[in-house]
Formats: C-alpha cells, sequence, structure tokens
C-alpha cells in the first residue's frame, strides 16, 4: 500500500488549502482513512477520519474549518483546510486501514503516506 500527499505549501492565516492523497493498494471508498499532523515539537494528533460506511469526524480544534471527504472514482482523500491559523503549521498525513472497524476502535492506523508541510503564516 502507497499514500501520497500532495497540496500543501504556505499560506497566510485566513485562507485556504487542499490536501490531496493518492492512493496505490487500498481503495478508500470501502477502507476507513484519516488525516493526522504532527507540528514541530508537539506529538502527532488525528485531525480528521471517515469510516468505510462515511461517518466523519473532527477534532475540535478543526470543527467548522477542515472538512474530510473522498472521490471514489479517483480513489483520493482530501483534507479541506479552511480559516488557517498559525497553529495549523504541522506535517500532515495521509492514513488509511485495511481493518472494518473504526479509527477509534483500531488507533493507530496501518498505512501511512509520507507527509506534506503546511506553513500558515501570521
Amino acid at each position: 500500500v502507497q499514500l501520497a500527499e500532495s497540496g500543501g505549501g504556505l499560506v497566510q492565516a485566513g485562507g485556504s488549502l487542499r490536501l490531496s492523497c493518492a492512493a496505490a493498494g487500498i481503495i478508500f471508498r470501502v477502507n476507513p482513512a484519516g488525516w493526522y499532523r504532527q507540528a514541530p515539537g508537539k506529538q502527532r494528533e488525528l485531525v480528521a477520519t471517515i469510516s468505510r460506511g462515511g461517518s466523519i469526524d473532527y477534532a475540535d480544534f478543526v470543527k467548522g474549518r477542515f472538512t474530510i471527504s473522498r472521490d471514489g472514482a479517483r480513489n483520493k482523500l482530501y483534507l479541506q483546510m479552511d480559516s488557517v491559523e498559525p497553529d495549523d503549521t504541522a506535517v500532515y498525513y495521509c492514513t488509511a486501514d485495511a481493518r472494518r472497524e473504526s479509527y477509534a476502535q483500531i488507533g493507530s492506523p496501518r498505512y501511512w503516506g509520507q507527509g506534506t508541510q503546511v506553513t500558515v503564516s501570521s
């Protein structure tokens, strides 16, 4: 399984950015997937998840600002980031798992991308 993120970069506070993740060897439409992030000197944290059935969950710190989605035809996972803040600066990782359970049950997902840097300037 290979996951490849794209779309990171530098954005001003209040702006928007869309991250994309292409997958090989796993199908987003029928597997749980999500986005994590890790800022310098901080622990990795879960940002958003989407279950096999399409249920979506967000971390409180991105609710109302970020949107996770998937495109079954293109087998891609997205993270639309709006109203970004300097605290959103981090490396963002696309993740997925072949198990049926939700991320809450799985814990740490099995498959990870290399990450894409997002930097928000104030």
